[in-house]
């Protein structure tokens, strides 16, 4: 007895009954499930996980200052160390079979890949790193150290800007960690080549998580007028007019988006009348638009909602935003509309473009849902990890 809680000591013990979602290896522990820390706690640092009545649950880091305390790195009695870099593997050798020659791909995809906090794209001959938490910050040097031996990149450039980073009692970081950068990074994804400039991008630099979304948009734009908003970089414009669209129309409030797009169009050998390019913020441009003479509207807006007390501004946000789309469209098109809010999932979006088309007075019809791009999985064991939702429909 003796014996089992000197190892209690040694690491943080979970309350009675509380062990459930560890033992179905999901990742997160929050602060109403820890009974003890041990002596000594440091903020960041790995530590093992007990049950109530001793039982070793795996290894994970924790973080007083979060109500989402702990994650996991292993179950059972891994060693987190080497679990860490058997994930790291796997994650790799699952994108080498998925993407054989892919340019542009996520390579780590967080608690999906078993590595909490963490996100990891290629781009080219480089990658770039994201992390969230403060355990993956001290883990860094390891992480830095694996991607080297394991990828040989050019380049290792860190985005880290995620609002997670604040309760973590970290700062947003972004900077060269390894290697040369020389921008723009020129990727091409099934045929359609992208610059990224990755000092003064959004996300990681690229939408990768909506690759399956421009494939939908090339085999449906043939022959159609496509507007793209919050058209970023050109994504959705460039694979309409690569899939024969007739024209494309570009708004985006960010002027450097525009003018990245404008290059990705012209080195793509788009000629300048099939597109538009217009700086606006897309509320505005739909407020003044009247009418829509579109024959394909694409809404792919940023996060509205970037903590949980967002949620109810978001949704009014989504809705008011699908619905000036819908009242302004003509019969017989198509609307393609998206949140990548975490905190607003499938259901509720679905219900507030409901509400959108039910307020213009418009007939919509789903004709397919978010196709996920496989770089992009989510655990079954963590569901948390889909926050990507997007619907396809017809308007009339």
């Amino acid at each position: 007895m003796k014996k089992n809680k000197t190892r209690l000591a040694a690491g943080v013990v979970l309350k009675p009954g509380r062990e459930k979602s560890v033992l179905n290896r999901h990742h997160w522990i929050f602060s109403g499930a820890i009974k003890s820390y041990p002596e000594n706690f440091v903020n960041g640092e790995i530590y093992p996980v007990f049950s109530s009545d001793g039982h070793l649950l795996g290894h994970g880091y924790f973080n007083q200052k979060c109500s989402l305390a702990g994650r996991l790195l292993s179950f059972g009695q891994q060693d987190p160390l080497e679990a860490f870099r058997k994930n790291l593997e796997e994650a790799l050798d699952l994108r080498r079979h998925l993407y054989r020659q892919a340019e542009a791909v996520r390579l780590v995809n967080g608690e999906s890949d078993h590595l909490p906090g963490l996100v990891v794209d290629r781009y080219g001959p480089g990658v770039v790193i994201q992390v969230s938490t403060l355990g993956m910050e001290r883990l860094k040097p390891f992480l830095l150290n694996l991607l080297q031996e394991l990828l040989k990149p050019e380049f290792i450039y860190e985005k880290s800007l995620t609002p997670s980073r604040k309760e973590e009692g970290l700062t947003e970081f972004e900077g060269l960690l390894a290697g040369s950068l020389r921008e723009p990074v020129v990727v091409e994804e099934q045929g359609i080549k992208f610059k990224i400039y990755l000092r003064e991008s959004q996300k990681t630099g690229f939408f990768l998580d909506q690759r399956e979304m421009r494939q939908l948009v090339r085999s449906l734009a043939a022959g159609l007028r496509v507007l793209d908003g919050f058209c970023y970089t050109g994504g959705f414009a460039l694979s309409a007019l690569d899939g024969g669209a007739r024209d494309v129309t570009l708004v985006d409030y960010s002027k450097k988006a525009l003018e990245t797009a404008a290059e990705n169009l012209r080195l793509n050998g788009f000629s300048e009348n099939s597109f538009r390019l217009i700086n606006q913020d897309m509320f505005d441009f739909l407020e003044k638009a009247g009418s829509l003479n579109y024959d394909l509207v694409i809404l792919d807006p940023p996060a509205f909602a970037r903590k949980k007390a967002d949620e109810k501004q978001a949704l009014r946000a989504y809705k008011e935003l699908n619905r000036l789309a819908m009242s302004a469209m003509k019969k017989g098109s198509f609307l393609l509309t998206f949140s990548c809010s975490y905190y607003v999932d499938s259901q509720m979006f679905q219900k507030t473009i409901f509400q959108a088309a039910l307020e213009a007075g418009r007939e919509a019809r789903i004709l397919q849902r978010h196709r996920q791009a496989f770089d992009h999985p989510v655990s079954v064991y963590h569901p948390e990890s889909d926050y990507l939702k997007g619907l396809l429909l017809f308007i009339s």
